[in-house]
């Protein structure tokens, strides 16, 4: 099945993956930047037939494109939300315009008559604001928002998802909806423009960080999330579905390790040093990015992907993998000088 798609945020890590499949498979693309005068600089990191792609202006806090966007599409990739590299002045910084964002695709959506529409939404709208004692989730867990655990971030993922499935049971007829939940996205990078994801890589490598503190996230390859948003797009009976898309759940000091043993030399400076949990906890008084997380030392969020793998099929590649690939590719483009 091909046809013609909208997917939102082309400039993003993760949309720009997707485009690239959807192009490969034969899909014809619309896709949306803030400012046109990008258009080129994007479309030379896509690296794909022009002819297969179009772009427009939008934003997620303007009604302005997404009809135009959207017509003549059936389905659509609702990918763009604010990842930001810096703790907000305010949680409604990221709050809003994810909510916002999600609503005004979906109501463009409707308008458009489109098919089916696959939101990207995030383990933060899942795995957060529950006990330590529970460190296993399916797809059935939402976030607590409520909690002290829940940063702004993890509150605009969770505030978004649940806000545009209140809005397709309430409005969306017979329009198909689905959410993609990834965890941490690493992989190859196209340009230097890299995503905020990819920050813990690129501290390890330049040695910026003074040891290693005891947490961890749930890893997946960008080209595993973009392959499970173009099976949401094409498989049968999604309506409602709701995927995690995660690898294993790795520590700190296991990526460090992961890092050493395949760059060699080049890893020179990933720390070796385990930070006690007391230092994280000093930092934080001092570093607001540090602070969001503070929640997470010594904690676990296994996440499996067996529904994705039973419904979709689909299968991540080895984690190392992933965490090498961003490695040398940040490197590669002299994002880290090793």
């Amino acid at each position: 099945m091909a046809g013609t798609v909208f997917v939102s945020g082309g400039s993003g890590y993760i949309a720009g993956f997707i485009i690239r499949q959807l192009v490969a498979e034969g899909w014809t693309v619309h896709t949306t930047i803030r400012n046109l005068a990008r258009e080129a600089e994007v479309r030379a990191a896509l690296g794909v037939d022009d002819s297969k792609v179009k772009f427009f202006a939008a934003d997620l806090m303007s009604d302005a494109g997404w009809a135009e966007a959207m017509a003549g599409c059936s389905h659509v990739a609702h990918v763009a939300s604010p990842l930001p590299s810096n703790a907000p002045k305010s949680d409604d910084e990221l709050i809003i315009p994810a909510r916002d964002g999600a609503l005004r695709a979906l109501k463009a959506a409707k308008a458009a008559g489109i098919k089916r529409f696959v939101m990207t939404s995030s383990m933060a709208a899942i795995a957060y604001g529950h006990p330590r004692s529970k460190t296993r989730f399916t797809e059935a867990d939402w976030t607590n928002v409520d909690s002290p655990d829940a940063y702004a971030y993890v509150k605009s993922k969770t505030i978004a998802e649940r806000a545009a499935r209140d809005w397709v049971a309430a409005e969306g007829g017979d329009m198909e909806f689905v959410t993609v939940n990834p965890s941490l996205v690493l992989g190859p990078l196209q340009s230097g423009d890299f995503s905020t994801s990819l920050e813990a890589i690129k501290k390890l490598l330049e040695g910026s960080m003074p040891g290693l503190p005891n947490f961890g996230f749930g890893v997946v390859d960008v080209r595993d999330v973009a392959d499970m948003h173009v099976r949401c797009l094409t498989a049968p009976n999604m309506a409602n579905e709701r995927f995690i898309c995660s690898g294993p759940f790795m520590m700190m000091p296991e990526i460090a390790e992961i890092l050493r043993a395949g760059l060699g030399p080049q890893a020179r400076k990933v720390p070796k040093l385990r930070l006690p949990n007391w230092a994280v906890r000093l930092a934080a008084l001092f570093d607001p990015i540090v602070r969001q997380v503070i929640g997470e030392l010594g904690g676990r969020r296994e996440s499996p992907a067996d529904h994705a793998r039973e419904v979709l099929g689909w299968v991540p590649r080895p984690v190392e993998e992933s965490i090498l690939d961003t490695a040398r590719d940040m490197i590669r483009l002299g994002i880290v000088k090793v």
